[in-house]
């Protein structure tokens, strides 16, 4: 049985960039005063079971032996769970007061887009039926087959229950007392983005995200979504040009039927899951991209969702297909108002790349995460799925969360192709109270198919940071390879992070490589980087800008700065 091996270099989150820069602030000469430092193992509890074997290892004297401890892991029979906890000798756990004081400077800055929008807007009444379902599909203007698609599913729904094995506390979800559909109120079919209500394009103007063409992003393609319903797509015309079909799901079904009847719920059926079947019965808006075969989408695609009803719940639906050898990057972004209560939303993600296809998909998470004491936030409950259907296909996902009360999704690829590749980088930051289970899932069933996955958790204040992730080689799957990658940083000693990794892979001719790390950010290291001049705020910025360079280096130009900003104010106020 094959060994797991989890090491730990004290200065993993500090990469060759950030020492430049760190130098660089006072004269040092050379690297002789980089001095690595030990892991201050004391402070890390480390209970695992991986079938009947499981180790840690790290350099030298500085190493951790995991040995199973089947009381300490919930929900999962394998897995591994590390978790800050008291031990005896202190000083090898914490930071100094002083310095704790200064971390403690650095996680605390107000959520910049938590504004409200006085926008005067109409709802359905709370509760979901068959009644609500017909009402949106008749809102909507649907064909006929759409009414039979929602009123399936949300029969289904009705024979599921909700899951309850991932790690997470939540409180149960009264589906009685959501609003499930909810627009502004000025219903005028739109013909043009100068038709919008100004008020609508100030609040995404306010957000970064211009849509008038005089300011609008050049070279990006935004569909934006405000509530349930989307309010215009820029670049359209230009996209039509090229042949790229780009628009709200809600104008594909009616504008191209034969697409949508064809690939909507074929990666995700109505049956997949609790929250895919309550999608599937009431979604309302979302975006829809088709690129048609030899076609490179002449610019990036990408959606911004909005929440800013106080007692309604956002359910769009995302369909994107690349035919034969097209290529197509798409961003996605999301916010929402501070609101004491608790939002939901359950989004479905459907990607399909045909031969030679290649799909992108980035995602920067930024919904409302709710205040200090964990009151309020959005629960982010999605399923996202892409199947690599034609040989020599590939999808790369990409996703920053920083944001939601509760995060829940994992990203997944069918590598259904032969030769076909399946990426997943992550950055998933949790703080106060937050909590996150996510990963992804790599299933591999074509033949020479190749999957990587690297992910990166950082966990600061009370929060729960879990990775769970499937690697699979199943049918007739051969001479695949998976390298999986899992990186957990602690920050303070409060926090919690967890690793949950499957592996399925039958076939001795398919190759799997895992690896793990768990570190924290040091005294050593600040104290070395604020002795180069640096302040306390830049140099914990450094220290987690180093850590998740593997997967920033994936974004495109203008999303990697954002989630760059976006880490750095979300680490303020957390305590080491």
């Amino acid at each position: 049985m094959a060994e797991l091996a989890f090491v730990n270099p004290a200065l993993r989150g500090v990469n060759q960039a950030t020492r430049a820069q760190a130098s660089s602030a006072l004269p040092v000469q050379g690297e002789a005063q980089w001095q690595p430092c030990a892991l201050a193992t004391g402070s890390v509890f480390v209970a695992g079971v991986l079938g009947a074997t499981a180790a840690a290892r790290s350099r030298k004297r500085h190493c951790l032996m995991v040995r199973p401890r089947r009381r300490r892991i919930r929900s999962v029979r394998d897995g591994i769970k590390v978790q800050a906890v008291d031990v005896k000798q202190k000083e090898a756990v914490a930071l100094r007061d002083g310095q704790n004081a200064e971390l403690g400077e650095v996680l605390d800055q107000e959520y910049t887009a938590g504004f409200y929008t006085d926008i005067e807007s109409e709802s359905l009444p709370k509760g979901l039926n068959e009644d609500i379902v017909r009402k949106i599909w008749e809102i909507k203007e649907e064909p006929d087959w759409m009414l039979e698609y929602r009123l399936n599913a949300f029969r289904k729904w009705q024979q599921m229950r909700m899951p309850e094995w991932a790690h997470l506390e939540m409180e149960e979800i009264d589906f009685q007392d959501i609003v499930y559909y909810s627009r502004p109120k000025s219903r005028k079919k739109k013909q043009s983005l100068d038709e919008v209500d100004p008020e609508l394009l100030n609040t995404f103007e306010k957000l970064g995200i211009p849509l008038t063409e005089q300011k609008r992003l050049a070279n990006v393609a935004v569909d934006a979504v405000f509530d349930s319903e989307s309010i215009g797509t820029t670049f359209q015309k230009e996209l039509e040009e090229a042949g790229v079909i780009f628009c709200s799901i809600n104008e594909a079904i009616k504008e191209h039927p034969e697409l949508v009847k064809k690939y909507l719920g074929s990666v995700v059926p109505t049956a997949d899951n609790y929250f895919a079947a309550l999608n599937s019965a009431v979604f309302s808006d979302g975006s829809f991209c088709y690129i048609p075969k030899g076609t490179t989408c002449p610019m990036e695609i990408s959606t911004y969702f909005r929440i800013n009803n106080k007692e309604s719940g956002q359910f769009e639906r995302t369909l994107l297909i690349a035919d034969e050898d097209s290529y197509v990057s798409y961003l996605e972004g999301c916010t929402a108002p501070m609101f004491d209560s608790k939002q939901l939303h359950a989004a479905v993600v459907e990607l399909h790349a045909a031969k030679g296809a290649e799909i992108k998909y980035s995602t920067v998470q930024n919904w409302y995460a709710g205040d200090k004491d964990g009151k309020g936030g959005i629960l982010n409950l999605v399923t996202k799925r892409g199947v690599c259907e034609g040989d020599k296909s590939k999808i790369s996902w990409t996703q920053v969360e920083t944001g939601s009360a509760v995060t829940w999704k994992y990203p997944s690829c069918v590598l259904k192709g032969n030769g076909s590749i399946g990426e997943f980088y992550s950055v998933a930051l949790t703080n106060n109270y937050q909590q996150a289970d996510t990963g992804t899932k790599m299933v591999h069933l074509g033949k020479n198919t190749r999957s990587k996955i690297i992910s990166k958790g950082i966990s600061a204040g009370h929060s729960k940071n879990a990775y769970r992730g499937l690697v699979a080689f199943r049918g007739n799957a051969s001479a695949g390879r998976n390298f999986s990658q899992c990186d957990s940083l602690l920050i303070g000693n409060k926090g919690e992070a967890s690793t949950f990794p499957y592996i399925e892979a039958a076939d001795g001719n398919n190759q799997v490589e895992h690896e793990a790390t768990t570190s924290r950010v040091s005294e050593e290291q600040l104290l070395y980087l604020t002795s180069r001049g640096l302040a306390p705020e830049e140099a914990v910025s450094l220290v987690i800008n180093g850590f998740c360079q593997d997967v920033f280096d994936q974004l495109p130009m203008e999303f990697a700065s954002e989630a760059q900003k976006l880490l750095s104010l979300k680490l303020e106020g957390t305590v080491g």
